[in-house]
Order: C-alpha cells, then structure tokens, then sequence
C-alpha cells in the first residue's frame, strides 16, 4: 500500500515533464510554427505538411509502450550542447531572416531534448517522426531551383521523345515545347513550368515512402539485428526501408515525366488546352496514385526476396549426416550458442 503514492507520483512525471518541455518549445517557436503553418496552407508543394503533425501524433502514441519501457540513459552533455546549438541557429536565422534555418533548428531542438532528457537510444525511436518533421520543411529557393529547374528539363525531352513516337511534329527550347496541333494553322507552346516538374510529387511521395516503410516495417525474424550495437545497420528492415525511400525518387521523375508526356500528345490531337484544364489536375492525382502503386509493388518485391532469402537460410542450416551423434561434449557449445543467440535476439527487440 505504501508503493501507490508514489507510483501516482512516477505516472503523474510522465506527464508533466514532457508537458512542460513542449509548452517552453512552442513559446520559443511560436512565430516559426506559425509561418510554416501558413506556407503548409498556401503552397502547394508542401501541402503535405499539413497531415505531417497527426501522423507523428500516430506514430508517438502508437508507440508510447516502447517508449516508456526503453532504458532511459541521459546524455546531459551531448543534449545540451545540441539544444544551445539549436538556438544559436535560430539567432542566425532569425538575424539573417531565414526561415530555413528557423525551421530546422527546431529538428535540432527536439533531438536535443530528446538526448538530455533520456538519452540516444529513445532518440533512435524517434528518428522517424523527426525525418517526416524535417521533410515537411520548405527547402530554401536557391536550393528548390536548382532542383526543379532539371527536372522541368527533364520532363520536356521525355515529352519531346514521347511526341515523336507518334511522329508528331515538335520543337524544343529549352522547357518550351513548341507543335502543331490537329486543324490548326499557327504553332502553340506548351510550357513545362515549376508546377509540372515533378518536385511536389517527389516532396510528397519521399514522405509517403517513410511512412510506408515505418509501418510496414518487418517485426519478425526478417528484421531483427544481428547483434552488436550497429548490429541493425545489417538488419533486414533497414535496408529494406533504405531501398524504399531511395526508390521514391526515381518513381516520382519517372511518372511525372510520363504524364508530360502523355499531356504532349493529347495537345497534338485536342489542343493545348487540355494541359490547363480539368485534365491537368486530374492527371496530378492520377500519377500521384500510379506513384505510390509502384512504390508498393517494390515494397512487395522487396518483402518476397527477404521471405526467399530467409526460407534458404532456414532450409540450409547444417546437419548433422546421418549415423553420426555428436557427444555430448560437442552438443554442449551448440546449446550454449543457441543460448546466446537468443539474448541477443531479445536484447535487439527490447532495443
């Protein structure tokens, strides 16, 4: 009976501290939280963002159990010198008015807290919510630029390819696209402006890769670490979740540059006018759906070479050949390795 006071007191902590840490971050991030909310709302490349807070929420308290049972280690130093890091790069970004560096120190800031509060292994458990954090915020626009701008050349030239399969008659400069239509007698131009180079789809899509990979991580055999603390890098659901996020990439330029070019084509027979009207925003939701089918399909393929892969090492374990015993003093270490394997294997999951 005297144990329940103070249980009431250790939940009761649980609660509080945390609750005091988020209210002195968002009294220090109020303005930045407010602007990046506003550009969440108003562009449409980063509109994604506005879901990234509830699927965080999910994912944390979905995962509360794994968070309170973790060992708690404080790395007073490490955190502290990231959260006076953290503030620092908002003095500069506030000073130099640049929203990117606000923004991302406070990744840095939460991972701070994170390490000094309790230590790097719940700073591992957090590292998706704080990915999709830092993947929601607007990239700076001489970085964005210098992105779009190939991939806006890239996706003419494919058109430009596509259009001449069907032996249409085109010219290209640079991202203008210059044809003929069907019953016309002047030439339009067709241009592939920011909007149709594919970075929204790419911002949108490397999210969506996260979050697939998070959730359909592999729990069982195909997943567990081989030992050791780095011992997950070898893992089986990381690289699997590494190959996913990777593949996003090429699968949103691919796509995107195949509806370009599929809206090429139907300019020549219909008319330019089909790249700025229903079909155009139709053809987005369309190719943001075709994205994603094959991003699933590749996770398929993935998961279906792991089952192999597993089902070939089980069938290849070593035995014995047949009327031979082994003593019982050569049994003895195989026990004793089957042992240790097993911690380690139980060690790995409670990590």
């Amino acid at each position: 009976m005297p144990e329940v006071p103070s249980m009431k007191l250790a939940a009761t902590s649980y609660v509080w501290k945390p609750a005091l840490i988020a209210v002195a971050v968002g009294f220090a991030y109020a303005a930045v939280l407010v602007k990046l909310g506003g550009q969440w709302w108003m562009d449409e490349n980063y509109s994604h963002g506005l879901l990234i807070p509830f699927i965080i929420g999910y994912i944390l308290w979905s995962e509360r159990d794994r968070f309170i049972g973790a060992a708690k280690a404080p790395q007073l130093g490490w955190g502290a010198a990231a959260v006076a890091g953290a503030l620092l790069v908002l003095l500069a970004g506030t000073a130099g008015a640049e929203l990117f560096l606000q923004r991302a120190s406070l990744v840095l800031m939460l991972s701070g807290i994170i390490v000094y509060f309790w230590g790097w292994r719940v700073l591992r458990l957090t590292l998706v919510p704080l990915a999709l954090l830092a993947l929601a915020i607007p990239i700076p626009v001489i970085v964005f630029n210098k992105i779009a701008f190939p991939l806006q050349l890239f996706a003419s030239r494919c058109a430009v390819w596509a259009m001449r399969l069907f032996d249409i008659p085109v010219l290209r400069q640079g991202n203008v696209i210059e044809l003929m239509p069907l019953n016309s007698f002047t030439p339009k131009k067709l241009e592939v402006v920011e909007a149709c180079s594919g970075i929204r789809s790419l911002m949108t899509l490397l999210t969506l890769a996260v979050v697939y990979a998070y959730f359909t991580h592999p729990r069982g055999d195909g997943g567990k670490a081989t030992g050791g603390r780095f011992g997950w890098l070898k893992s089986y659901g990381f690289w699997r979740s590494t190959m996913l996020v990777l593949a996003a990439v090429p699968i949103a330029i691919i796509t995107n540059a195949l509806r370009v070019s599929g809206m090429g084509v139907l300019s020549h027979y219909y008319g330019t006018e089909v790249a700025d009207g229903f079909f155009h925003s139709f053809s987005g939701w369309v190719v943001y759906i075709v994205a994603f089918l094959l991003l699933f399909a590749f996770g398929s393929l993935l998961d279906l070479i792991g089952k192999r892969r597993q089902n070939k090492q089980s069938s290849g374990t070593e035995r014995a050949p047949a009327g031979i015993t082994p003593t019982p003093a050569e049994a003895m270490p195989a026990a004793a390795t089957t042992t240790v394997m097993s911690v380690r294997e139980a060690d790995s999951s409670v990590r």
